[in-house]
């Protein structure tokens, strides 16, 4: 972890190696018992009072040239906050990173990355298909001054660049679940930064730094949070990029709220659980679509995870229209099961044809299964399939997702 400072008194104590799921429940929360207190208090202050206006300029200064959180009391909420710091130092715990900075968004947390390795002259991006659609969007519009080459996993070594800064994956990918291997794609980058989007595994099921990924990227509006009550982003890395990050969040003011960054630490004491229950019942449910003849194709990770894909026979839309226990609506990770279409949705961003090349069809559904018992969300998909349109045969028609599935 970072150094001692206000904002994580707790990295004072010296911690042993702790299974993961001892982690979820007390990493951020180690110095809490010492204090008299059992439940993270909230910091809500924007500022502090300081009557040493030398030491706080000093402070300042030291912030100005490294990024590292300033010793002694807070200054302003725009550098750090206690409570963000706690959920802070428990992400990178569970991840195994030095460090990790939180954002207001999992955009915000992607832009602030490219904003640093932009501000050093190296704008150029190796990207591979499907991203999330935003983030696809953000590289291909280049709207931060950055360039993308797309490309497959085999293609990144010959894509690199002298300016090239940054790398980006995300596996299992939004929204076809297709894996990459991280360690083969971290020895091709050589030198250059590689940003595992790790939003639909999480640190449950796997974890990118420990692969060779030096930045590790959350939407932690999603499974971090898990109850689809708070919107943040987060980035696990080491203690140099930490401080970049923060620069750049204390710059552009991307900064994560208290109370999120409470909701955020409450969340990962239960994620472990979550994560587990909501697989268990996806497992399930891609095994049962797989045997309908009214699905064509379901993506379901090698790794497992609560992310099912399939695409159907007969009108997605109408799938989308005829659910009544599962929810319609976008985002993913949360208790309650969801169900979007991405061409419409969250990848309508994307071009039509790069989003067809990078497998996301127009009869592609996306399912985040929630924790409701199994039986109730397969009645609600079966009465919602209704009478679709089948195909002949159906074996063999489950696919763990291919780092580069063919366009559909």
């Amino acid at each position: 972890m970072d150094s001692a400072s206000a904002f994580a008194p707790y990295d004072d104590v010296r911690i042993p190696s702790r299974a993961l799921a001892t982690e979820a429940v007390h990493a951020g929360r180690d110095d809490l018992a010492r204090q008299g207190l059992h439940a993270p208090p909230i910091d809500l202050s924007t500022t502090y009072p300081s009557y040493d206006s030398r030491g706080e300029a000093a402070r300042i200064d030291a912030f100005a040239q490294t990024g590292a959180d300033p010793d002694g009391p807070p200054v302003y909420a725009r550098l750090g906050n206690p409570t963000v710091a706690r959920f802070e130092t428990a992400l990178a715990r569970l991840e195994g990173t030095e460090s990790a900075v939180a954002f207001a968004s999992g955009m915000a947390a992607l832009s602030a990355v490219l904003l640093v390795r932009g501000s050093m002259g190296l704008r150029h991006v190796v990207a591979v298909r499907p991203l999330y659609g935003c983030s696809d969007h953000l590289l291909t519009a280049g709207l931060l001054g950055s360039e993308v080459t797309w490309t497959d996993p085999a293609g990144i070594a010959d894509a690199l660049r002298p300016d090239t800064g940054l790398v980006v994956v995300e596996t299992p990918a939004n929204p076809t679940l297709a894996e990459v291997d991280l360690r083969a794609v971290a020895h091709a980058c050589g030198s250059v930064p590689l940003l595992a989007d790790n939003t639909f595994a999480t640190p449950v099921l796997q974890r990118p730094a420990e692969q060779g990924a030096r930045l590790v990227l959350h939407s932690a509006t999603k499974y971090l949070g898990g109850h689809g009550d708070v919107m943040a982003g987060v980035v696990a890395c080491d203690v140099e990029f930490a401080g970049r990050l923060r620069q750049v969040r204390f710059a552009t003011g991307g900064v994560l709220h208290p109370l999120a960054g409470y909701l955020l630490l409450r969340g990962l004491s239960t994620l472990p659980v979550r994560v587990r229950a909501a697989s268990e019942n996806a497992a399930e449910l891609a095994r049962r679509l797989t045997a309908d003849p009214r699905v064509a194709r379901v993506h379901y990770p090698r790794i497992g995870g609560a992310m099912i894909a399939f695409e159907v026979h007969g009108d997605p839309h109408e799938v989308i229209a005829g659910v009544r226990l599962i929810t319609p609506a976008v985002s993913l990770g949360s208790v309650d099961t969801l169900i979007q279409h991405p061409a419409s949705i969250s990848h309508r961003i994307v071009d039509a044809v790069d989003r067809h090349g990078a497998g996301v069809g127009d009869r592609l559904l996306r399912l985040s299964v929630g924790l409701e018992d199994v039986e109730d969300l397969w009645a609600d998909l079966d009465g919602a399939l209704g009478e679709s349109a089948t195909a002949t045969g159906t074996a063999d028609r489950t696919e763990a997702a291919d780092p580069q599935p063919s366009a559909v």
